[in-house]
């Protein structure tokens, strides 16, 4: 069993919400990189990138503890990849 890239596109609660806490968050949970993803008026969404084990439940397990940070309004699965070695 291998591994699995997984890409989230987490949004905040406002436009005056804190998006280095919440990227810095996101580094704590894990994530391999995150980035800023300008969307409209003002908004913007965190795009984070995190390695997990391809093993069932556990995209999920890891969707849950994003939705979890302060200042997250919503956290969604945007991509999931294999990784090739």
């Amino acid at each position: 069993m291998g591994n699995v890239m997984v890409i989230f596109r987490v949004m905040p609660e406002s436009t005056e919400t804190d998006l280095e806490k919440i990227k810095t968050e996101l580094l704590k949970l894990g994530s391999k990189k995150v980035e800023t993803e300008p969307l409209a008026f003002g908004l913007n969404a965190v795009k984070a990138y995190f390695v997990v084990p391809d093993a069932e439940g556990g995209a999920e397990k890891l969707e849950e503890s994003v939705k979890k940070i302060e200042g997250v309004s919503e956290a969604e699965i945007t991509e999931v990849n294999r990784m090739l070695y």
